[in-house]
């Protein structure tokens, strides 16, 4: 029959009162809420059964995960303020803490504060870390604020240096996980040489305890299954029956020598001199005292080990057998002698009890470590449930082979605590060289919150302006993110519309330039360097333009920078009266800094809600806080899934968004391809290629469908289904609303770093983009000593359509030189597609809706045809984008580089050159590094009819493919 711990059902309590009689004290190894908040602690307590309690992550974890109790509580919570799970977990624990704290008070002066006490352990995760241990336990010590708590710290090398620090600074400190009696002997020393220092510095060594908690079954637990090894490969029958004898006798005997080692202790003139100061004997605590083997008495672990000042912390089954057949004596002094003998038995058996204490320390850790996460992850799924559609959700589907992969790597994730790694900034875990100084973004939403004020006061300055138009110059991570806004949000009313130019084409910068009202536009300079080249002269262009309508003196204070501190930029703003600068911080790199100043800025003066946006973007990065598990970190997640599968050939991943909110894709195209592409490695992202039929794609895609929920595309649904049933791999990403874009944002970023780091790669640098520039910069540098850009000889002279190739590539072409067609080129080169590889179109040419509608026929036909991946980039943007990993990651690129003759240049004031020159260097840059990493490539340079040549391109393409 199933009693409560507080009925008694007129069994007899006599057998505590006993304990009590004898010197020993009971302390409750159990808490939860439901315990507090019914009566029954009080009634235990106020019974006398119970003089303290103990609690560990194993406990709180049943407690929290495997009850309704703290539900409400949660909801409450969430509705107040979210939070990560380690946060919500300790003000659940500390309030249980507290409360339970408050119901031992009497006990504890009663005692005078020999007991009651209840323990709160600090982060498993902190085993072997003393000053985290020590900052832990004075954080927790104060958030609790009870005279009768106990930090409980693990007896590691590094805990038992922290012990004596806390101690020495007047904390209560419960040791746990004692398993020998050296790890005693220091432990022991520790809080002697702690009260010591505490003494040393005027204070009262009466306030403080500390209790040593010695663990019990486990011993038996790991040094019985070695002694039924022994007998089952043993068949002496003496032999047999002196392994036998041993059973069940090891963790009795170990704690018996232990205590007459605290008996010495405790009576040496070093600890007569504290205890004339009126410090409290540090008390061993006898825990895991739950019988493990059912062979065994169930309470034989509290009958054995019953002497005077002692605890002894049972969970409430043990108690429970204890008040109905507990058979208490005065047993710990009992047989030494024959305690001693156990101990010689096992060493001549060859059973070392130092390396399984070393091995029991090590795994005690690592199973409160184990339950911890699991607490964790309890936690965050049901702040997820409570969330509801306010967190972007995530399921995905992979072939067993693969799942078995990524959950392998998940549970190391886990088991390692990588995570954690990844939020300290840990270097290590990428390449270890400069990955710490880069990890700015982890804390960038928290920042931008608490600097919203000169934000807001811009945008009112602006909106009171009566500015029409604001114009955006940048590029690659300082435009693409704000073009996600602005394609996103649109036009909003009473707001200025932004416009994004990234864009050296002067075809593109005229259609810009004509959509605006100059004298009521404002402009943004946006580079994080402040010296990269379009922005550059992006803004000495407009920045001329408006000099000439408005004058000298005015035209500065229709300009903003966001710029990093002391750049060139800020500078230029200075000099030219910019209206404002926002500094971006020198700890994000470009591609992660969309939700900084870099993407913040802009999308305030158009309109969109920061701090709402801000605020709903925070319960992205609670969930990828480092206290949550692996399994359960959706950051985590989807990182393993694109590190895993590229590892294994699945490398092209392919990106499908609802129509709303497509332009995500192309910043999720520069975030993987520039932070993965690199030392022959990389993930190659496929953006705005259509959904086909499965038999159009190879075995190397990853789709990963980001559907908007507020404006669902069925076909998208059926497409993916399709691929999904055929046994392609896919992830589904379902964001609730578009202001839930941030969470994309940071969710990605995480799980961009997470694939870096399984890829063994830095994705924070990109050293192929910088080499385009350097050759870009060069070709710049001789068109201004000598007036001409140099350029290659072209294939053939004979063509409208210009051809040129790589000179490491020209023997490729022989044949086609016979033909000498467009259609013979264009064959030569497609048919070096191979099953791996993907093609790529690289259009140096203005991005308007006709231009890309041709160049998307062209690529959809060669996927059907070879079945291989396709990639659309426009430069010169993409070179600040894929352009990385085109150069950098792994050979498996076929490209197409098309260039034209500019209709009608644009100079640049102030520049000897023109921006035609510029984007021609571009792309003659772009052509000579792809040439110098061996890639397979081809450049046609069009006329200045260009939609002409492009529909010539389309159909010697068709033709091609036949």
């Amino acid at each position: 029959m199933t009693r409560s711990l507080v009925q008694s059902d007129n069994q007899p309590i006599t057998s505590l009162q006993s304990l009590h009689y004898y010197g020993q004290s009971i302390w409750l190894d159990y808490i939860r809420r439901s315990l507090i908040n019914s009566g029954e602690l009080q009634e235990l307590v106020d019974s006398g059964k119970v003089q303290g309690v103990t609690s560990n992550p194993a406990i709180f974890q049943t407690a929290i995960a495997g009850s309704t109790d703290y539900d409400q509580v949660l909801n409450v919570l969430e509705q107040v303020q979210d939070r990560d799970a380690l946060s919500i977990y300790e003000e659940l624990a500390i309030a249980d803490i507290q409360a339970a704290a408050d119901i031992l008070l009497p006990t504890y002066i009663r005692t005078q504060k020999q007991d009651g006490y209840v323990s709160l352990e600090v982060s498993p995760y902190l085993a072997d870390k003393t000053a985290e241990t020590i900052a832990e336990a004075h954080r927790l010590w104060q958030a609790v604020a009870r005279p009768n708590l106990m930090i409980k710290v693990p007896a590691t090398p590094e805990g038992i240096a922290a012990i004596e620090a806390l101690i020495g600074n007047g904390i209560n400190v419960n040791i746990t996980l004692l398993f020998s009696q050296s790890a005693y002997e220091k432990v022991a020393d520790a809080y002697l040489a702690g009260l010591e220092r505490f003494a040393a510095q005027g204070g009262n060594v009466s306030q403080v305890a500390s209790v040593a908690s010695f663990f019990i079954s486990r011993i038996d637990t790991a040094i019985d299954g070695l002694l039924n090894a022994q007998l089952s490969a043993n068949s002496d029958s003496h032999t047999c029956n002196f392994l036998r004898g041993l059973l069940g006798k090891s963790a009795i005997a170990n704690a018996k020598l232990t205590y007459r080692k605290y008996q010495q202790l405790y009576t040496s003139p070093r600890w007569q001199k504290l205890a004339e100061k009126g410090a409290h004997p540090q008390r061993l605590l006898w825990a895991s005292t739950g019988s493990k083997n059912p062979h065994y008495r169930d309470v034989v672990y509290v009958e054995e080990l019953i002497g005077a000042d002692t605890v002894n912390t049972v969970p409430p089954v043990t108690l429970a057998a204890f008040l109905d057949h507990g058979q208490p004596r005065l047993s710990l002094p009992e047989q030494i002698e024959a305690a001693e003998a156990v101990l010689l038995k096992l060493e001549q058996v060859g059973i070392s009890l130092s390396q399984i204490a070393d091995h029991l320390l090590q795994q005690g850790i690592k199973l409160f470590q184990d339950a911890f996460d699991a607490l964790l992850s309890a936690v965050a799924r049901k702040r997820e449930t409570i969330l509801g559609d306010q967190i972007d959700r995530m399921t995905y589907r992979l072939p067993p082979a693969l799942d078995e992969a990524v959950q392998m790597h998940l549970f190391e994730w886990r088991q390692s605590g990588k995570i954690r790694r990844l939020w300290a900034q840990d270097a290590s875990l990428w390449t270890d060289t400069d990955e710490n100084y880069w990890l700015g973004w982890l804390g960038i939403t928290d920042d931008q919150l608490a600097h919203l004020d000169p934000l807001k006061q811009v945008v009112q300055a602006v909106r009171s302006r009566d500015f029409t138009h604001v114009v955006l110059l940048g590029m690659g991570g300082s435009s693409l993110g704000p073009e996600v806004m602005k394609q996103t949000f649109g036009k909003t009313p009473n707001f200025p519309e932004l416009h994004i130019l990234d864009s050296t084409d002067p075809a593109q910068i005229r259609a810009i330039e004509s959509r605006i009202n100059l004298p009521r536009t404002l402009f943004i300079v946006s580079s994080k360097s402040g010296s990269t080249l379009e922005p550059h002269i992006f803004k000495q262009y407009f920045f001329d333009r408006v000099q000439q309508i408005v004058g000298v003196e005015a035209a500065g204070q229709q300009f903003i920078a966001i710029t990093d501190p002391s750049s060139q930029l800020q500078q230029i703003a200075i000099n030219d009266r910019f209206y404002q600068t926002f500094l971006g911080l020198p700890c994000i790199g470009g591609r992660y800094s969309v939700l900084s100043n870099f993407g913040m800025v802009p999308a305030a003066l158009m309109g969109v809600d920061i701090a709402r946006f801000l605020r709903l973007t925070e319960e992205m990065v609670h969930s990828c806080a480092p206290s949550v598990p692996a399994e359960d970190n959706p950051g985590v997640v989807l990182g393993t899934i694109l590190g895993v599968l590229a590892n294994q050939g699945y490398d092209k991943v392919t990106l499908t968004t609802s129509p709303s909110i497509a332009s995500l894709g192309a910043w999720l195209e520069q975030l993987l391809a520039e932070s993965t592409g690199k030392i022959g490695k990389g993930i190659i992202p496929i953006d705005q290629e259509a959904l086909s039929t499965p038999e159009k794609y190879g075995r190397d895609r990853l789709f990963i469908y980001i559907r908007l929920e507020s404006a669902p595309n069925l076909a998208q649904d059926a497409a993916i289904a399709l691929l999904e049933q055929s046994g392609f791999p896919v992830v589904r990403i379902a964001v609730a609303t578009p202001e839930h874009l941030g969470q994309e944002f940071f969710r990605w970023e995480i799980a961009t770093a997470v694939a870096g780091a399984i890829l063994e790669i830095n994705p924070f640098d990109q050293p192929d983009v910088e080499a385009s520039k350097i050759a870009t910069k060069q070709l710049m540098l001789d068109y201004e000593k000598t007036r001409i850009l140099s350029t290659a000889e072209p294939l053939t002279t004979q063509l409208e359509i210009q051809i040129y190739s790589a000179p490491h590539d020209k023997d490729a072409f022989a044949k086609a030189a016979i033909e000498n067609s467009l259609t013979s080129y264009l064959r030569s080169h497609l048919n070096r597609l191979k099953p791996g590889d993907y093609f790529a179109l690289l259009a140096y040419i203005e991005m308007n809706p006709v231009y890309y509608e041709c160049l998307q026929a062209i690529r959809h036909a060669i996927r059907d045809a070879k079945q291989v991946a396709t990639c659309l980039g426009f430069g010169p943007r993409f070179l600040h984008s894929t352009g990385q990993v085109y150069k950098g990651g792994p050979n498996t690129g076929v490209f197409l580089q098309i260039t034209n003759e500019p209709e009608n240049d644009l100079d640049i004031p102030g520049q000897n050159y023109s921006f035609g020159v510029v984007k021609a260097a571009q792309a003659q840059g772009d052509f000579q590094v792809l040439a110098e990493r061996n890639r397979r490539l081809l450049r046609l340079h069009l006329s200045q009819n260009t939609q002409a040549d492009l529909e010539l391109l389309q159909t010697a393409v068709r033709i091609a493919l036949i």
